[in-house]
């Protein structure tokens, strides 16, 4: 039986873009895409659906800062608006994707230690409570 050095920090696992079972292998095969198994231990990636989530936290994380710096940009230079174009917007175009890839690390590592799967519901439990209120509720 083999015996994984398994992740204790998803975050800083995630963020460095290696397998969350052995820590060895590699998350990524390109910027963004999931390697589909590590060529370290073997570890199916299959199971991770990070979905929108990076793309979302990248978003939230540099909305505020990126506003200051527009709002300091206006209120203190008063520049038209193609300064704007050319500063403020490749800086948060720029920060936003810089952040994704370890954004993506975390979430895809965390589904792992966490062991995240599809949700489902739990029939016998809903019949017990049902039972407990007196009905028989259908599900």
């Amino acid at each position: 039986m083999v015996v994984y050095n398994e992740t204790t920090n998803p975050a800083l696992t995630g963020a460095r873009g290696l397998c969350p079972r052995c820590q060895e292998g590699h998350l990524f095969f390109g910027f963004l895409t999931l390697a589909p198994e590590c060529e370290a231990c073997g570890l199916d990636y299959s199971f991770a659906d990070p979905a929108d989530g990076p793309a979302f936290f990248s978003m939230s994380i540099v909305a505020f800062p990126a506003l200051a710096f527009a709002l300091w940009l206006q209120l203190g230079f008063n520049p038209p608006y193609w300064v704007h174009v050319v500063t403020t917007l490749p800086l948060t175009v720029g920060a936003c994707v810089l952040l994704l890839r370890p954004l993506k690390g975390w979430l895809v590592c965390s589904q792992y230690f966490h062991k995240a799967q599809e949700g489902s519901i739990d029939r016998e439990f809903h019949a017990q409570q049902a039972e407990r209120r007196g009905g028989t509720e259908e599900l």
